[in-house]
Parts: C-alpha cells; structure tokens; sequence
C-alpha cells in the first residue's frame, strides 16, 4: 500500500469512527423523535399518549347506495348508522346500527401501534452515551428497527380481510338490529381510509353469487402516521446504506463488543 492509499484508508477509518461516535446517536435520536410523534397521533394509549380519541365520520357511496355515519373511539366503531339498498332489490333498503355495547375494533390500529412501540423500545434500549465497536452492531439495531416500522405500514396499507365465510358467521355480532341471513357487513383500514362494504350472497342457477358495494373516507390521522412512518423507514435506510459501505472493510472496527450488549 503505497502513501496514498495509506492516507486515505486512515481518513476512511477516522470517518467511519466519527459515524459510528457521534451521526448514529444523532440519528437515532431524531428517529426517536419523529416515532414519538408517530406515536401521539395514534388514538390508543401508546408511548405517553393517552388515546381513546374520538371522530366521527360520514361513508357514503355513488349514486347514494350505501351510507353509514360511524364514530371511531380509540381503535373501534363504537357506534354506526348504517343504511344500504339491498343489491338487485334496489327499491329495499337495509338499516342497522352499531352502539358501544357491541363496538367493532378495528384490530389493524393496535396491531400497528404495538409493531410502533416496539421500534421505539429499540431505541430507548441504546444508552446515548454508548460506543459502537462496529457497523454490524448498528446494522443490527437498524435491521430490527426496519422489520418492526416494516410491519406497523403493513398492518394498515395491507389489511387482512375476513373471508366471508368468517364474515357470515359473526354478521350480527356487533348490530342492532340483525342482518338477513344473505347480507354481512365489514369495516377495515387501507392506507389512509376507513372502508365500509356491504355483501349480499345468492344462489344462481346452483352456484354461490357474492355481490358487494363500498364506501371510504379519509382519516387524517393515518395520513400523518404513514407519512412519519415512511420518513423513519427512509432514514434507517440512509443510515444502513452509509454503514454498507464501510461495513466492506472487515479491519474497520472500533472494540470487539457485540449487538447483544446493546439490545436488551
């Protein structure tokens, strides 16, 4: 190695010491912050928020097939006006309600906040004052804190709808008052909307007809959720790619300390 080469792997290795004392700690603590604030526009208790905020939407679809009043109180309809013209009976209109005796949770919204929590935990887990020994013990924390922020936007952007087996099954579970035995109804979350859909099955000709009609609406908060949720999952990514780079030069170490002594 000539002295050229020389010089510029020590600067390469005086950067690299810099990123891992003093930009991972600066980073992870404006990660935290943005999780933190995440957190506080969730309407569950979570990180130091209280929750159980309550709004009150309107669905309605085009022409006025379907439309349902519905209050959203935490993580569940507490109540919901529901009305909606029976599928080729359009002249029949179906009414029901939901009321907070039998409210309807929408399990995507703690599923999202305990992945969120999580993540955050991570990062209370690393004292502000601890040293990295190498970029693998931070690529070890920000891989973890990927999978768990990976898995709160899945959880809203991909819901996992019941079939409608499931759906016929626990139709009336939550209404007042029953549903006919051929309609079923089903509130979700996808991205930054609360879906309501209306089935009705029916038998033609010997097979199984499954006819449905849907209506949204925006939820500003997961709006701002998913917004926070991708800026946090860009910066890991930022962070990760940085360390990718001197993570090729086995010889960069600081110590020989291990992930495990900073992740409880």
């Amino acid at each position: 190695m000539n002295d050229n080469e020389k010089e510029e792997a020590a600067n390469l290795k005086e950067e690299f010491e810099w990123v891992l004392r003093e930009e991972v700690h600066a980073i992870l603590h404006q990660l935290h912050s943005v999780l933190v604030e995440c957190a506080h526009r969730f309407p569950v208790p979570l990180y130091g928020n209280e929750g159980q905020k309550q709004d009150k939407f309107i669905l309605t679809s085009q022409p006025e097939q379907l439309k349902c009043i519905v209050t959203l109180t935490g993580d569940s309809i507490t109540h919901a006006d529901i009305s909606f013209k029976v599928l080729r009976q359009m002249h029949t209109i179906c009414r029901t309600s939901i009321n907070q005796d039998g409210p309807w949770k929408l399990q995507q919204i703690q599923d999202a906040a305990n992945h969120l929590q999580q993540a955050i935990g991570y990062i209370d887990n690393v004292d502000k004052h601890y040293i990295f020994r190498s970029s693998e013990e931070v690529l070890h924390i920000i891989q973890c804190l990927i999978g768990s922020l990976q898995r709160a936007r899945t959880a809203l952007v991909l819901p996992k709808k019941k079939t409608i087996d499931e759906l016929m099954k626990s139709r009336n579970m939550a209404l007042s008052p029953n549903l006919p035995e051929d309609l079923a109804i089903s509130f979700y979350i996808q991205s930054h909307k609360l879906i309501f859909v209306a089935y009705q099955l029916s038998s033609v000709h010997g097979t199984m007809r499954i006819d449905s009609c849907q209506a949204d609406c925006a939820v500003p908060w997961l709006s701002d959720v998913l917004f926070m949720l991708t800026a946090a999952l860009h910066m890991c990514q930022q962070l990760k790619d940085k360390l990718c780079v001197f993570s090729q030069y086995k010889d960069f170490t600081v110590g020989s300390r291990s992930a495990s002594m900073v992740l409880n």
